[in-house]
């Protein structure tokens, strides 16, 4: 009795599963429609009506959600784009790091990729130091805007990049420039003398060049090689006429020829 009981129930259940409609699958959205959604939520809003807010995380995912239900779609593309510049917004440089240089490497020929190139700069530029210390981030940036000067020198995004690597290499100017007026200051001759070298042949032009001239002759005139030192300070002079370090090399000529 108790078994035909349960077996009555079992195919009731039966049944009542039989009848229930099968599952359904939530429908996405057209990627045009996900990439306009996108690019509402990263243009934000206000958080009481007052203090500004962008839902960057929300951003992203709707833009990841194109290209992982669209992935060969030209939405899949700029997806990747937008990703990267909320990641940018957001100061997560490494993120965004990480998809500008991927999205040149994976589609060379696209018109963005310039603008890739340029960004990945910024990355790098946003997280540099002081100029007194670690200045790999600041090299770094300096290698992409290369690539771009090199490859890209007429886009739009030339121009400004010039400006950047001018200010980024004066960045590393001073930087040694430091270090050698640390070494002078430890009377380390030749350590500062080795410094200001680099200063004259890796970074002219940038406004060091006078200083570290002047300098690396005094570095010489203590190390006793007064013929270099002399030959330096007469370049002084002749290159810099009306500064004050051009006559402060004609009084060291002066003494030296004294003694």
């Amino acid at each position: 009795m108790i078994a035909r009981w349960l077996a009555a129930l079992a195919l009731a259940g039966l049944f009542a599963a039989c009848s229930k409609p099968p599952p359904t699958f939530e429908e996405v959205e057209p990627a045009d429609v996900l990439y306009q959604r996108g690019q509402e939520t990263l243009e934000g809003g206000t958080w009481l009506g007052v203090i500004p807010r962008v839902d960057y995380e929300g951003a992203i995912n709707t833009f990841q959600s194109i290209i992982d239900n669209y992935p060969y779609s030209e939405y899949a593309v700029l997806a990747e784009l937008r990703i990267a510049d909320a990641y940018f917004d957001d100061d997560k440089y490494e993120e965004a790091l990480a998809y500008y240089r991927d999205f040149a490497d994976l589609h060379p020929q696209h018109e963005m990729v310039p603008y890739t190139i340029y960004r990945a700069a910024l990355c790098h530029e946003r997280r540099m130091r002081s100029p007194n210390r670690d200045q790999t981030a600041t090299r770094d940036s300096l290698l992409f805007l290369d690539r771009l000067l090199a490859h890209y020198p007429y886009s739009e995004y030339g121009a400004e990049a010039e400006v950047l690597w001018r200010s980024l290499r004066t960045r590393l100017a001073q930087h040694v420039k430091e270090i050698a007026d640390f070494y002078m200051s430890r009377d380390e001759w030749e350590s500062a003398a080795e410094r200001y070298r680099t200063i004259l042949n890796e970074y002219p032009g940038l406004g060091f060049d006078a200083e570290a001239l002047y300098r690396l002759g005094l570095c010489y005139l203590r190390m006793n090689r007064e013929s270099e030192a002399e030959s330096i300070f007469q370049a002084v002079v002749q290159n810099y006429q009306d500064s004050d370090l051009a006559r402060d090399a004609e009084d060291r000529i002066a003494a030296m020829h004294e003694g």
